[in-house]
């Protein structure tokens, strides 16, 4: 009977050291367990990774297939169209020096002026797409050299400035050529209808965001004109690059302002 307390000692001894053995398990499959769920997760993202770089690969190389027949299509344009309006204009000039009759000489002074205008288009078509030009700085370049071309022949004095502009930022095509679109629909308006002296281009960057600024001194807007179709053309080019078209008016010029994110 004296030995009954040691036995009991020995079997709760055991029993805790089963119990602690059984914890220590049960931690230890717990363990293995969220270790091999963590494994798999990370090779679960790793496949996810390699399958996301696969899918940005492919897209890289369709965006470089898509530039390289740009590319394609700007120099044959260049070369065949080009060559096409140059021989064109020089036909019709040889042609107006032998031409006797005044109605015909007028007849090819229009081909003249429509031979000039399909060029001009020519380099701009061309100028959109060369990818080469997908910097803000080529875009404010061109802006200013379009608008000083445009208003050489007029009394319309161009200024320009640039506010902390970053000229190797990226801008797509679409912003691009939808911006430049707007520009020239507002170039165009204020020579047709501002009564204008003096054109002003402005472009400011801030961090991503861009805004473009034409103003003349002419006589402005009146409240009760109606917005016409050019007005309601860059609101629409705009919008379709989430960006914003401000107009403001008073009898001291116009004020066209638009804003993108780049």
């Amino acid at each position: 009977m004296k030995s009954l307390p040691s036995e009991i000692k020995l079997i709760f001894l055991i029993a805790l050291l089963l119990v602690v053995l059984l914890v220590a398990f049960t931690i230890f499959v717990v363990l293995m367990y969220n270790r091999k769920q963590l494994l798999y997760l990370k090779e679960q993202q790793l496949k996810e990774s390699e399958y996301q770089n696969q899918i940005l690969q492919k897209e890289l190389e369709k965006q470089k297939v898509l530039e390289q027949e740009r590319e394609r299509i700007s120099h044959d344009m260049h070369d065949d169209l080009g060559a096409g309006i140059s021989a064109l204009k020089l036909q019709a000039e040889f042609l107006k020096q032998k031409a006797q009759d005044d109605d015909l000489q007028s007849d090819i002074d229009e081909l003249l002026k429509t031979s000039e205008e399909m060029n001009i288009s020519m380099r701009e078509m061309l100028w959109s797409l060369n990818s080469g030009n997908d910097t803000l700085g080529s875009f404010i370049d061109y802006a200013i050299s379009y608008t000083g071309n445009f208003l050489k022949k007029t009394k319309i004095v161009l200024l320009s400035e640039c506010e902390d502009i970053t000229a190797e930022t990226s801008i797509s095509t679409e912003m691009r050529r939808n911006l430049f679109l707007c520009l020239k629909e507002a170039v165009n308006n204020v020579y047709k209808h501002s009564h204008a002296n003096t054109l002003k281009l402005s472009f400011s960057q801030e961090k991503n965001n861009f805004s473009m600024k034409i103003s003349d001194n002419g006589i402005g807007i009146s409240d009760n004109q109606k917005e016409g179709n050019g007005l309601r053309n860059m609101k629409r080019r705009m919008n379709e690059l989430s960006g914003e078209c401000h107009i403001s008016s008073e009898n001291s010029g116009t004020c066209l302002v638009f804003k993108i994110i780049i």
